[in-house]
């Protein structure tokens, strides 16, 4: 295959032939994986020819439009319009209006060729030019449309994205720092709840917190999954990253939950209360066992609901399902037809695996189930209402308290195969690919994450509307939002289906400075703060473009380390951060200090090489000593406490002592885990497996309640609320 063909077509498609691993080397990817990679974004690679075709045809329909879908423009720069016509029409006069989002028009005219020519493309003895005109209409940041018409009979529309500069940032934040939890939520314990965290529990933790000076409490994803497979349950490859897991659903306090005779009579039958005492009382949370709990009696509340509810709330119901619009019908229609078919058989495991007349949600066929099941899909949109107004409660409440964030929502990078999302718009997304990350110290062999990845193009010509939804949709009903893997801002791993293994793929580029734009634009309108987990390989110059557009970094103690081996001093860290000791990917402290993830790898073949894993333990045994020489020099632990790592396991003062060290550092926000306060030893998860390891299952091992009277663990809450007032490491 021609080379220069080849780059050229991965320049257009945004694809780097090479890279620098987390390791400082640079890697070339291979042909082969490259040109799989083409044809995942619809180039013919067959032979040069064909790729040549398809690469002038992706060419040729950019060209062929007077406007681009989509412009995305900072408020404190110029403003222009960038118009691609037909040498034939450069001196025509074009008409154009321009539609504020306040519903404001502006009408002008313009000749393309008064412009500035800023490119020329030509084929097929037809040319092209591409013009920049100033807009002098001064715009506030938000969506508007510019539509333009043309003697020709050429009429186009574009929205026009004006952005703010920075994310927001509460003002509070110039007079205080700030602490909080991250908690899986599934894995909250009470004495009321249904064998697995829900929003109630939610709402308690809130309480208590507050109530200890906390601001926050942040959450894994909450994104609706599959009611019709619990068992598929991690947070990170959901069915749909707008809507809510209706698993959370604190069933007590849905509507009609003690009125409805029917109800009442399932919860009191002495089976369901033994049942539901056995799913209490497990430390690993049985989804399959809590849905067959919370189902039914569901079904019986919404039954409740349609014949009972008061008109004020049915007419809520209804706003809501009409503001949901589209997304919330077809959620309903899939959770709906999801588990119709899969009742008859297993192997319906999502829509991939669906007889053909059902991969088409406009399909006949679908549309006759909708219309006959209407019922059903309407159930399941009353569940998304419920856990909407459920975790609205839980950050009203506090915010009542007094905390200045409250909830602390997380954002996942992907849904996986077996979406709604894909089956809804199976053109934004590409299935001949998933995204991971290439190897690192994390995962020795790279990962492949199983989710297939938005393509760039697409997004752009649907004017980036699904971005936007997902980020509103995400930022409703909490202070702060972290993205996962904010580097998906500016590229992805994408590993062809074809690739051996994750070390198989490459990296993909998107429109961060597009993308940037309306992140700041949604966060200042929903007054969130925005926090970018911004671990693995980092590219330059990242962390400091996203540190401009206000976006919260997210330092990890354990990774932040100096070229000498020695661990970064808090006091050193950026303001603009979220500091934290441990991560949902990471061990705990217990775990960290006696090398129980090492141990566990080894168990599950994670480490292959025994010399690499050797080299692990070691390199472990040097970061403890040098973390207790830390601690020791910051005085943050007693002077007769042991100097020597080998004297030294982790137990509550080292515990402690680390978690006021970070406390004293200089960045704004801190998160803790409440495992590490239970001392608790098990992984929430462990990057690299699937079914080797109980992931996402694992809860604390104490109760809201008995949180709420240890006294060492209230005294730390308010040691650190102090910690963060005095910020002593200045």
């Amino acid at each position: 295959m021609n080379k220069a063909l080849v780059q050229q077509a991965l320049e257009f498609a945004g694809i780097e032939a090479s890279y620098t691993d987390a390791y400082g080397q640079l890697l070339h990817v291979t042909e082969a994986n490259l040109l799989a990679l083409l044809a995942a974004q619809g180039f013919d690679v067959s032979d040069e020819a064909s790729l040549s075709q398809s690469l002038q045809q992706q060419q040729q329909a950019l060209w062929q439009q007077l406007l681009v879908p989509v412009s995305v423009q900072q408020q404190d720069q110029p403003l222009h319009l960038e118009l691609r016509v037909p040498l034939a029409l450069a001196n025509e006069v074009l008409k154009l209006n321009l539609i504020t989002e306040a519903g404001k028009q502006h009408r002008f005219s313009l000749t393309p060729v008064d412009g500035e020519l800023l490119q020329v493309y030509q084929h097929d003895e037809q040319e092209y030019h591409l013009y920049q005109h100033a807009i002098t209409v001064h715009l506030e940041p938000g969506y508007h449309r510019l539509r333009v018409t043309s003697p020709a009979a050429l009429k186009c529309e574009q929205s026009l994205i004006v952005t703010p500069v920075r994310c927001f940032q509460p003002a509070a934040f110039a007079d205080n720092k700030q602490w909080g939890v991250s908690v899986q939520l599934y894995g909250l314990r009470s004495e009321r709840n249904w064998g697995i965290g829900d929003f109630g529990d939610l709402q308690q933790l809130l309480q208590l917190l507050a109530g200890q000076g906390a601001d926050f409490v942040g959450l894994n994803p909450i994104h609706a999954l599959y009611p019709a497979m619990p068992e598929h349950a991690s947070p990170y490859s959901p069915s749909s990253r707008r809507w809510l897991n209706c698993i959370y659903l604190d069933v007590t306090a849905m509507p009609g939950y003690t009125e409805s005779a029917e109800c009442q009579q399932r919860v009191n039958a002495p089976a369901f209360k033994e049942q539901l005492a056995e799913q209490r009382n497990r430390d690993w949370v049985d989804y399959s066992a809590v849905m067959q709990l919370k189902l039914p009696v569901m079904h019986d509340l919404y039954q409740w609901f349609v014949e009972h509810a008061k008109a004020d709330e049915q007419a809520a119901f209804a706003d809501f399902k009409q503001a949901g619009g589209d997304s919330l019908y077809q959620q309903s229609l899939y959770d709906a037809l999801h588990g119709h078919l899969y009742a008859q058989s297993s192997q319906h495991w999502g829509w991939p695996s669906w007889p053909q007349e059902y991969k088409d949600p406009a399909s006949a066929a679908v549309k006759a189930f909708a219309k006959e099941q209407a019922s059903a899909l309407d159930f399941y949109a009353y569940l998304q209402f419920c856990a909407d107004r459920q975790l609205a409660a839980a950050q009203h409440a506090a915010k009542e308290a007094g905390m200045l964030l409250g909830i602390y929502r997380d954002l996942a990078v992907g849904v996986s195969e077996a979406s709604m999302d894909i089956w809804a718009n199976p053109d934004l997304y590409c299935r001949d690919a998933s995204i991971g990350a290439p190897p690192d110290p994390l995962g020795p062999q790279g990962q492949n994450w199983g989710l297939p990845p938005m393509s760039p193009l697409p997004l752009f010509q649907q004017g980036y509307q699904p971005f936007i939804d997902l980020l509103r949709s995400n930022m409703q009903h909490a202070g702060a939002l972290r993205i996962d893997h904010v580097m998906a801002l500016l590229r992805l791993w994408w590993v062809p289906k074809v690739a051996e293994d994750a070390r198989g793929g490459a990296y993909l580029y998107y429109p961060i400075m597009d993308l940037l734009g309306i992140l700041a634009l949604e966060s200042q309108r929903n007054q969130v703060l925005v926090i970018g987990e911004d671990l693995g390989t980092v590219p330059d110059g990242i962390r400091d473009l996203l540190q401009q557009h206000g976006v919260y970094s997210y330092r990890v103690f354990f990774f932040e380390q100096a070229e000498d081996g020695g661990f970064i001093s808090p006091a050193h860290y950026p303001q603009q951060a979220m500091a934290t000791l441990c991560t949902h990917d990471l061990p705990t402290l217990i775990g960290f200090w006696h090398c129980d993830d090492l141990k566990l790898g080894e168990q599950l073949g994670l480490y292959p090489d025994s010399a690499q894993l050797q080299q692990l333990f070691e390199q472990r045994h040097r970061n403890k000593q040098r973390i207790l020489d830390s601690l020791h020099g910051h005085g943050v632990l007693p002077q007769d406490y042991p100097s020597q790592v080998d004297q030294v396991g982790m137990e509550p003062v080292l515990a402690r002592a680390l978690q006021l060290h970070l406390a004293k550092g200089q960045s704004q926000l801190l998160c803790l885990q409440l495992e590490d306060w239970m001392q608790m030893t098990q992984p929430v998860n462990v990057p690299g497996t699937s079914d080797e390891y109980p992931n996402w299952r694992r809860k604390l091992s104490q109760t809201l309640e008995q949180l709420a009277e240890q006294p060492d663990q209230l005294a730390l809450m308010q040691q650190l609320s102090q910690a963060r007032r005095d910020w002593l490491y200045q």
